[in-house]
């Protein structure tokens, strides 16, 4: 049982190891630098490398990967096969990451609500925002922000 154990261990440490490695893509709109600002933060608190793609045809990514146009916003990113739009508060896509909710496909803030991550603004309190959970089952709030 003990070897058992040992073993189990070290193929969860491959594991999480293996997915530390892979890199979080984020497509965003030529230019914008709030999304240089979210994927700073995205690559201090997963530990990960964070590639930046400037993706004039994005539109036709968020269609690809399933985002609704109403929950549009200025970058897609994807981590370990999941979608998120947005501003999206990272401890938010670590508890999706974690759950993997059955037809879930992402998540996403639309538009560029002031305080969510990427938009701290100094001196403006924190606009309230939904995080949305989007996939083929429909879309419902997943986490309120500043209300």
């Amino acid at each position: 049982m003990t070897l058992k154990f040992a073993l189990a261990a070290f193929a969860a440490s491959l594991s999480i190891a293996s997915a530390a490695a892979v890199p979080v893509v984020v497509h965003r709109d030529p230019g914008c630098g709030c999304c240089e600002q979210w994927a700073a933060q995205v690559r201090q608190q997963f530990g990960r490398r964070v590639n930046i793609v400037d993706d004039q045809l994005r539109t036709a990514l968020q269609r690809a990967q399933g985002v609704p146009a109403s929950l549009s916003s200025c970058h897609t990113a994807i981590v370990d096969g999941l979608v998120f739009e947005g501003h999206v508060p990272i401890a938010d896509m670590k508890r999706l990451l974690a759950q993997r909710p059955r037809g879930v496909r992402g998540l996403a803030v639309a538009g560029m609500p002031i305080g969510s991550p990427g938009m701290e603004v100094a001196g403006q309190k924190l606009h309230p925002y939904n995080v949305i959970a989007f996939g083929p089952f429909g879309q419902t709030i997943f986490a309120r922000h500043g209300g």
